[in-house]
């Protein structure tokens, strides 16, 4: 945001500024994400509250008895967890690869292709309620896991690469950084009356597409990693002289 925020000589950020940047706001962003949920978990969990209808269905849900005990469950959780890694480890180190032998970009793989598919089962789920009209659930599932993913997972990510020495930041270009604001504006745009209506998905379904095509047309350059490390690491040595 800031390299945008005015021209070459009003404004320059090295690389190790733009670091350090990154991992405060990470910091920041990790705190407001436990903030959020202590107010809804612990201080203001009646304003979550599910209405009396939704709790007479969530009875008769409670009342069927449960295929697996906790145990297993709990188990079956850290399998599936270990395998997700595993398999994310695999994607991860072959997405350049897939991306030069299917010759697609790379954004448009992991911002499109890779949600689309790790995300099939969430999606079913999140359809499967909207068409028991059960609205809260469907935002609470959509809205609760891109949350989750903008102000704690990649938080997370750039700490835990902060504390593996790895430089990580949030530099995101301009077409990313506008994909995310224009899509927190129009989801604020088609909930702020609480009504819902095919028009409203109609409209989130062609921004998602115009989306697409422009990662489908845009390709990061190769050697986009390789600067910034240069940058970083020129930086660094720059500040080490002066000392």
């Amino acid at each position: 945001m800031f390299r945008y925020a005015g021209t070459a000589t009003e404004l320059k950020l090295t690389g190790t500024e733009t670091l350090a940047l990154s991992r405060a706001t990470c910091i920041v962003m990790l705190i407001a994400y436990i903030s959020y949920l202590v107010f809804q978990l612990w201080t203001h969990r009646q304003l979550f509250e599910a209405s009396e209808d939704e709790k007479e269905d969530s009875d008769l849900v409670s009342n069927e008895s449960a295929i697996i005990g906790f145990w297993s469950a709990f188990i079956w959780l850290v399998l599936m967890t270990g395998v997700i890694a595993l398999l994310s480890e695999y994607v991860v180190g072959t997405i350049e690869d897939a991306s030069n032998s299917w010759g697609l970009s790379v954004s448009f793989i992991s911002v499109i292709l890779l949600p689309i598919v790790g995300n099939a089962a969430e999606h079913a789920g999140a359809i499967i309620f909207a068409f028991k009209n059960k609205l809260d659930i469907t935002l609470g599932v959509a809205m609760g896991s891109a949350t989750q993913i903008a102000i704690f997972v990649i938080p997370l990510s750039v700490i835990m690469a902060w504390i593996m020495g790895i430089d990580m930041n949030l530099d995101f270009n301009i077409l990313e950084t506008s994909c995310l604001a224009l899509s927190i504006i129009i989801t604020t745009f088609c909930l702020q009356d609480g009504t819902s209506h095919y028009l409203k998905g109609l409209v989130l379904l062609l921004c998602y597409l115009v989306m697409g095509v422009c990662f489908f047309i845009f390709r990061t350059p190769k050697n986009h990693a390789e600067t910034v490390n240069d940058i970083t690491m020129r930086s660094s040595n720059v500040g080490l002289m002066r000392v």
